[in-house]
């Protein structure tokens, strides 16, 4: 059963995505966005983008986790 998402900062998210693999990849993101990347198990690159705000809103926050190929679960497990 997933759980809700609570309302986090990028900087909540960037140490999740760290504990799950993911590398800060300075030159994808552009301006107020941070970009991460992985190759998960199955081979495909991942790359997530992260806006630098004060609170992601939480559809945003799903939309993250499409991109990292993660499930709200799994992500809470790496908070």
């Amino acid at each position: 059963m997933s759980q809700t998402l609570p309302s986090l900062s990028w900087r909540e998210i960037e140490p999740a995505l760290r504990r799950a693999g993911f590398v800060y990849a300075p030159k994808r993101g552009k301006g107020s966005h941070r970009a991460y990347t992985r190759v998960d198990a199955v081979g495909i690159r991942r790359l997530a983008i992260v806006p630098m705000g004060k609170d992601v809103p939480r559809g945003t926050m799903h939309s993250i986790l499409q991109q990292a190929g993660m499930t709200s679960d799994e992500f809470l497990r790496y908070l």
